[in-house]
């Protein structure tokens, strides 16, 4: 892996994203990049604020821009600052204009996005996963590592498989990218119907692959609710855990009724997210 593109809101910095993407960067040796949005349209003041006896006041305007951009300036020198610390080649991009529109053109010329799973561009909060996400992951260029608000080492890789080519290309996609991981803790899961065998889908196919990949996997079939299947056997693992998962692809409809399993990831586990598109 060669470039890492860390995206933040500089009105509410993600230090739990700058450290994965830090730490990211420093194991596989790669150029990363801090990319800031800052929207147009975005500020973190309301605007009642703006208002006083006789309208709305172009001083409190100022005074509030300026703290707006004295807060997007520390957050920079935070990011530079620690990119130094730990000796990674780094550097920063200003994407000025509309945020989603400009963070999806740099993902055509990254290997990796990294982003906070809460992140909104919003002064208002939203429940995990934001509009933003939603919209991001729909139309993202490149694989995605979305990651919670507390930073933790990554201890253990567990690759969602249900032998469907998506999951398959996600689970390929991050072995390409992280050959360096291939020696740390991995295990393959599979969730099954309660009625079905025990065996992974393609299962000689499957091992044949990852003995090459992850020469050291293990593997585990588990059977009934996948939502539920996943908080029971997550509880009996190390905690530090990332997730590979496939393609984040619903209907605009259908995504606004029901949760995907990547956003029961997000919002429930809490975890650290790989998701790669075909």
């Amino acid at each position: 892996m060669k470039k890492i593109i860390a995206a933040f809101d500089g009105l509410k910095f993600s230090e739990s994203a700058m450290q994965y993407a830090v730490l990211l960067a420093k194991y596989h040796e790669a150029y990363l990049v801090g990319i800031f949005l800052e929207d147009i349209s975005y500020h973190s003041y309301k605007i009642y604020e703006l208002v006083d006896g006789k309208g709305v006041s172009e001083k409190k305007l100022k005074n509030l821009e300026n703290k707006d951009n004295e807060k997007r300036r520390k957050a920079v020198e935070i990011f530079e600052k620690t990119c130094s610390k730990a000796q990674i080649n780094f550097g920063v991009h200003y994407d000025r204009k509309i945020a989603l529109q400009e963070l999806l053109h740099e993902t055509i010329f990254a290997d990796l996005l990294v982003i906070d799973s809460g992140e909104t561009l919003t002064h208002y909060e939203e429940e995990v996963p934001s509009r933003f996400i939603r919209n991001l992951l729909h139309e993202v260029h490149c694989p995605v590592l979305l990651v919670p608000k507390e930073f933790k080492p990554i201890d253990k890789i567990l690759m969602l498989y249900d032998g469907n080519p998506v999951s398959m290309n996600a689970i390929k996609t991050f072995g390409y990218l992280f050959q360096d991981m291939k020696n740390v803790d991995t295990q393959v899961l599979n969730i099954k119907n309660r009625y079905d065998g025990n065996n992974l889908p393609d299962n000689k196919l499957m091992k044949e692959w990852m003995k090459r990949h992850f020469p050291t996997s293990k593997y585990s079939v588990l059977k009934g609710v996948a939502e539920d299947e996943l908080s029971k056997f997550v509880k009996t693992e190390i905690p530090n855990l990332l997730f590979v998962t496939g393609a984040y692809k619903r209907s605009a409809l259908s995504m606004w009724f029901k949760k995907s399993l990547a956003d029961f990831l997000m919002s429930d586990i809490k975890v650290p997210l790989f998701i790669a598109h075909t």
